[in-house]
């Protein structure tokens, strides 16, 4: 075998180990999240389900409340757009929850998804909703925090945009709308993740809205 063809075939190689390394690494997270919920929601009936992105998936809320687990079914990445409520209804698998909490609208600003394009997905997500749950609610969207470096944030105007439409969507399609407090100063890890201080009012909202929808 001559030089030249030791250096073709050398090349081949080469160039086959380049594009098998670079190759896209399959995002598992999604799918093993959803393994996750079904089974939490397996072990329990007529449960309460939190259903949002990355901010819902971090929070530690109680298990339970006024009778009803509490599951949290928080997606990282999550979007209007995620296709969660086949998620969720596979996760269920045939029972219905006693009420189900939407929390998203960080991911969608970062995309960005237009507040048009925002709330035709909002309404046909709580549309698809109601074969799973008699009751719905809808929380508002935290505000990024300025002034913090590393993860990409949202910009204020457009969260803002997505938050004026959500009481309007939630009435239209019989849910319950949770508003959030202003945060305090340094309420997050990197201006969008929320840290112990953010959490504590994030919590409070929440499970003030489940009550509220839910409890009374």
């Amino acid at each position: 075998m001559n030089l030249t063809r030791v250096a073709l075939i050398a090349a081949v190689v080469a160039c086959a180990w380049a594009a098998w390394s670079w190759r896209p690494v399959r995002d598992n997270h999604e799918p093993i999240r959803a393994l996750i919920i079904s089974s939490a929601l397996a072990r329990f009936d007529d449960a309460i389900v939190v259903l949002g992105d990355s901010i819902v998936e971090a929070s530690t809320l109680p298990r339970s409340l006024c009778g009803h687990a509490i599951v949290n079914a928080g997606i990282g990445g999550a979007t209007t757009a995620s296709n969660l409520p086949a998620i969720l209804a596979r996760s269920l698998g045939g029972k219905r929850a006693a009420l189900v909490v939407v929390s998203l609208g960080t991911n969608d600003a970062l995309m960005p998804h237009s507040p048009e394009q925002f709330s035709s997905n909002y309404r046909a997500l709580l549309t698809e909703l109601t074969a799973l749950t008699p009751r719905r609610a809808v929380a508002a969207i935290t505000l990024p925090e300025a002034g913090l470096e590393g993860t990409p944030k949202p910009g204020s105007a457009l969260i803002d945009s997505y938050n004026a439409v959500l009481p309007k969507l939630a009435q239209e399609a019989g849910a319950t709308f949770i508003a959030l407090p202003a945060m305090p100063e340094h309420h997050t890890l990197d201006g969008v993740h929320l840290n112990a201080v953010g959490y504590e009012v994030w919590d409070k909202a929440i499970l003030r809205g489940i009550e509220s929808a839910l409890c009374k």
